[in-house]
């Protein structure tokens, strides 16, 4: 987004890192929310926001991002069910912090991204099978950052972001073929809604849920679908995710958009939670893909945070880092949206 994210100060967000990491008695009244929020083990690299993550089979991987003064290149792999991190091959491209990431078959790719002076466009792709990194075509679009990746089938593709100003071309990227079979980028059917960065994807049924982010200063309510199967790409509005019908169903959408919030899906649902609109956020939000409607769930038990990861894995679905003010944080939560909420555990 055009402006620098990362040292600005707010005398009354300090305040918000007296907070403990462990739960609030006055985060949320479970009888209008429900789900739970539960402790996971620290992820074992430093505080950091604006990281990025993927999942490749059994295991999800955290790397790079910023701590308000290093850019990282340390890659990590978590285990969820021995609830256990280990440190993986670094990655070799340069430090960076709002990069985008996404998975295609076994293999996870990073590109994009900024490294304290220039946007960037180089990718990488990462073998879980051999813990190596190759070099692979640049990212054909402009170099940018906060911009949002996702994989579907055998082809990834990134879209939005700030190159300068505010994007929503889409490119595909087929990991085979080009030059010394380095990938392929092809550009096509731009995003027909809103310009933004800082915006989240889902991917369900094999189609891309685009939403949230921020244009011009100003947070974004159009909602999008993508489907690559139908003519080579096409893009179909959804409801909008702020109140803008004159029906009763978004009476109560007063604070699901947002920017630099995380994404995940768990079933048949998807999930919004954290970010910023102003101030800092931790409200939750399930999605109906069958429905194409919203329900509140039990807010985030930590403290308010932007540029955090989310990622579903093994059928369970987490939230780590972020950043609180001049605070970056190094926790992990998992979220249970079908267990009744417990302010004790």
């Amino acid at each position: 987004m055009n402006r620098l994210k990362y040292y600005f100060f707010l005398p009354a967000s300090f305040v918000l890192i007296l907070f403990s990491c462990s739960k609030s008695s006055t985060t949320t009244d479970p009888t209008s929310s429900s789900g739970n929020w539960l402790k996971r083990s620290e992820f074992e690299g430093n505080g950091r926001t604006e990281a990025v993550s993927f999942t490749i089979g059994d295991t999800a991987y955290i790397g790079t991002g910023f701590d308000g003064t290093n850019r990282y290149t340390d890659f990590w792999a978590y285990d969820p069910v021995k609830n256990f991190w280990l440190q993986r091959a670094q990655f070799p491209g340069k430090a960076r912090n709002s990069a985008t990431a996404f998975t295609v078959g076994t293999k996870g790719y990073i590109t994009t991204g900024y490294d304290g002076l220039n946007r960037l466009s180089d990718t990488w792709e990462y073998n879980p099978a051999t813990n190596s990194w190759v070099q692979k075509a640049d990212f054909a679009g402009t170099a940018r950052y906060d911009a949002v990746g996702f994989g579907i089938n055998d082809k990834g593709y990134v879209t939005t972001g700030f190159d300068g100003g505010y994007t929503k071309d889409l490119w595909e990227f087929t990991p085979s073929g080009g030059t010394n079979n380095s990938g392929v980028w092809t550009q096509k059917t731009s995003l027909g809604g809103s310009k933004r960065s800082g915006a989240i994807a889902w991917v369900y049924n094999n189609k891309a849920y685009l939403l949230t982010g921020i244009n011009n200063g100003n947070t974004v309510s159009d909602f999008w679908v993508f489907d690559p199967a139908i003519s080579g790409g096409t893009w179909t509005q959804l409801r909008d995710i702020s109140n803008t019908s004159t029906d009763t169903y978004d009476d109560d959408y007063s604070d699901i958009i947002r920017s630099n919030a995380v994404g995940f899906v768990l079933g048949s649902k998807g999930y919004v939670s954290v970010g910023e609109n102003g101030s800092y956020t931790k409200k939750t939000w399930e999605y109906d893909f069958a429905s194409d409607s919203w329900t509140r769930k039990t807010t985030y038990e930590r403290s308010e945070r932007t540029g955090a990861v989310g990622f579903t894995v093994k059928g369970r679905s987490f939230i780590a880092t972020g950043r609180n003010s001049t605070y970056y944080w190094d926790d992990i939560d998992e979220f249970q949206p079908d267990v009744t909420y417990n302010s004790n555990d």
